[in-house]
């Protein structure tokens, strides 16, 4: 059951919350670790709850194929038959407790009654991301899904964590965001090209195939830099950060995407190959660009 739990999904979650924690605070937000901390425990069994409940409705199509570090689920549903019902109520649980933590939270810091959809949406959209009657994997909306968390509701979670409301200037990474996030979810989905297509998912990849995975993968990631490269030039407002910084670091990603295009292997063990060298380079871009954004978060509280 916990290997069920695949926590190496955790790091994107944590990365998003923490971007969007720090820029709230670079734009004025007091920082308290109390409430950041509460924040992201009400994120926390959400994100979780989605391994275990997209682990048990994707069981049927996790069959037809081997699980991968990154991709397919993890797997032990298929061998392990009498752990399926244990696994659907603990992601029932999970969501529970990050809907009674999200009210908690709520309360405590006086925040408005919207925050929890945040809160609500978040969880909705991971439990229908393969459950029915919505299904958005297996109707074509799974990569939008995604998207929209990625870019809005797991960073704004963060923002909301120290900043209590939303505006414009906490919106302004939504698309570069939006644009890693959808990069992400292509890349996962590349290794189950085949076996989606056994199970009926809707994804990108099983309906247009991997050679369109790669490429739409570079032009996210080449997109994300050119926001990071322009937008300085689009707005006379002075942000507290150096745009120069993010768009170098956003070149990792980028120049892995680059290679991922120009192999674009078709077969599955050399797509897998890429795609694990995608992620990895995904991991550092993130961690060196949270660690941008905490060392100025602390230099702007200094």
């Amino acid at each position: 059951m916990l290997r069920v739990a695949r926590p190496q999904f955790l790091i994107s979650g944590l990365a998003l919350f923490i971007f969007g924690n720090c820029w709230a605070v670079l734009l004025g937000a007091p920082f308290s670790l109390a409430r950041t901390l509460f924040g992201y425990l009400v994120l926390l069994p959400a994100q979780f709850s989605v391994s275990y409940s997209n682990d048990y409705f994707d069981v049927d199509v996790d069959k037809y194929d081997k699980h991968t570090f990154f991709s397919g689920g993890s797997g032990i549903l298929v061998d392990h038959q009498e752990l399926r019902k244990p696994a659907k109520w603990t992601a029932v649980v999970l969501i529970l407790i990050s809907l009674a933590l999200g009210i908690v939270f709520q309360i405590v810091n006086s925040f408005p009654i919207w925050f929890l959809f945040f809160v609500i949406l978040g969880n909705l959209l991971g439990w229908f991301y393969s459950a029915p009657p919505l299904r958005f994997a297996y109707s074509g909306l799974g990569e939008l899904s995604m998207i929209l968390s990625f870019g809005l509701l797991i960073p704004g979670s963060g923002y909301l964590a120290s900043s209590g409301h939303m505006n414009l200037d906490g919106l302004l990474f939504s698309t570069p965001l939006m644009l890693y996030g959808l990069a992400i979810i292509l890349t996962v989905e590349i290794p189950d090209m085949e076996s989606d297509r056994l199970g009926s998912k809707r994804t990108w990849i099983a309906r247009k195939g991997r050679g369109f995975g790669f490429a739409m993968i570079a032009a996210s990631f080449l997109l994300a830099t050119l926001f990071f490269l322009i937008y300085p030039w689009l707005t006379s407002r002075i942000y507290p950060l150096d745009f120069r910084v993010l768009s170098s670091l956003s070149l990792i990603p980028l120049s892995v995407g680059c290679v991922g295009l120009i192999k674009s292997p078709i077969e599955k063990r050399p797509a897998t190959q890429v795609v694990n060298e995608i992620m990895i380079a995904m991991i550092i871009f993130c961690t060196l660009v949270d660690g941008y954004m905490v060392y100025m978060s602390l230099n702007h509280v200094g």
